[in-house]
């Protein structure tokens, strides 16, 4: 990284596109690039590759979660490396796993591919979540996580486009040459963030232990709920796209374009009104959502609703998840400074203690009814939505739910 260490105070004398929240965009840009295109070419690729059914795209996905369950190593990690290095480090890792995807196209190949890629995305988004934690002021930060967010969505927009466009043309999908494109972008554009920017020093020191506070246990509950959840829909939704309907690979793109592209505008609007309403309002309306979404896709199965409802209702699952960052400021605002880098760890954990323990259960469900596993994802969106409530409207320290009652300062007797 260029010069020596530069604290976050004196960052704003630097141009614009050189300044944390630039390199926060860049490295998700980077993240984006590689992981949207493992996931784009995915469902098709391990279909006709190694003829994969939905019991072992479970136990893919189970795979590909278990390094996010380890997410708690990287504590241990920070006290050996800096967490800005350890972001770009895990992108180099994100990288090369995503370019080697297609060179290993068997059962075990896959796997040990999705881990590789699987180490190096989620030591990032770990680590990218207490950055954005330290370095985003909090008057500011729904604002610019709405910002990322559509930088995220933008290039998703640009990965699912460029495959689609290959094959509305009539040609044939090159595999090796979509994992090339996306794994390689994500390797170069660390390379150039690593060289051309600062390291970046927080004012407050990050503990180098693991954090597990009883005061913090609402933003854990609706961590773990989010991730059972969430695990659904990314590794049946799209599935069921390719098993049910037949989708080709440039029409599932086509379908990804279609939702980031709404993504992209409906971010920076959620950032907005989340400053102006509150978490609690956000996280209501996204649980609110989920639960019809995810009624009506077994509705698709149980009553034998078509291929365009379901177009649909998978745009509409990924505008309300994206008002998940919600969580994100609600922490934000209750946590000690110093909590933000062990307590990202410990809440990835969490968060994938679900997402490594049912796909692969889901997957044999799956084979028996799949329109049961969306119901479950349904019960599991109403009970978040309980959680939800507990949320207060202005959280801070000692103010972490709504039952918490605030510390009131004793009023001191009058003089005699």
């Amino acid at each position: 990284m260029s010069g020596s260490a530069l604290d976050l105070a004196d960052a704003e004398s630097l141009p614009r596109w050189r300044r944390p929240e630039s390199l926060l965009a860049l490295m998700t840009f980077g993240m984006t690039l590689a992981f949207s295109t493992w996931m784009a070419a995915l469902n098709n690729f391990v279909v006709e590759a190694a003829a994969f059914d939905g019991a072992d795209i479970g136990v893919l996905h189970a795979v590909r979660e278990i390094p996010g369950f380890l997410a708690f190593l990287v504590v241990f990690l920070l006290a050996i490396i800096a967490e800005q290095r350890l972001a770009l480090l895990s992108l180099v890792a994100l990288g090369v796993g995503t370019a080697l995807t297609p060179e290993l196209p068997s059962w075990w190949g896959l796997m040990a591919t999705t881990v590789i890629s699987s180490v190096g995305f989620h030591y990032f988004e770990t680590v990218n979540q207490s950055l954005q934690l330290q370095w985003l002021p909090k008057e500011r930060a729904p604002q610019a996580l709405g910002r990322i967010l559509s930088v995220a969505s933008g290039t998703s927009l640009l990965v699912y486009g460029s495959i689609a466009l290959s094959g509305w043309l009539g040609g044939p999908v090159d595999y090796h040459l979509v994992y090339w494109i996306g794994g390689g972008g994500c390797v170069a554009v660390t390379l150039f963030a690593w060289l051309a920017y600062p390291q970046f020093r927080a004012p407050h020191a990050q503990g180098k232990k693991l954090v597990l506070r009883s005061r913090y246990w609402l933003y854990y509950a609706l961590v773990f709920m989010g991730g059972a959840r969430r695990q659904i829909f990314v590794v049946f939704a799209a599935f069921m796209m390719v098993e049910r309907f037949g989708f080709a690979l440039h029409e599932v793109t086509a379908l990804f374009l279609v939702t980031y592209l709404a993504n992209m505008f409906f971010a920076p609007v959620v950032g907005r009104l989340i400053g102006r309403y509150g978490e609690r309002m956000a996280l209501s309306v996204e649980y609110v959502g989920l639960a019809f979404v995810f009624a009506a896709y077994a509705g698709v199965y149980f009553l034998g609703w078509g291929v365009t409802l379901a177009l649909a209702l998978y745009v509409l699952d990924h505008l309300f998840f994206a008002m998940a960052f919600a969580q994100k400021t609600y922490f934000q605002k209750i946590a000690d400074p110093s909590d933000h880098a062990p307590t990202a760890a410990v809440a990835f954990t969490i968060n994938h203690i679900a997402a490594v323990a049912l796909p692969a259960p889901l997957g044999l469900l799956w084979l028996i009814e799949p329109g049961a596993v969306y119901a479950l994802a349904c019960a599991m969106a109403l009970v978040s939505l309980g959680l939800s409530q507990l949320v207060p409207r202005h959280p801070e320290p000692g103010r972490e739910t709504a039952l918490t009652r605030p510390v009131v300062a004793p009023v001191a007797a009058p003089a005699e």
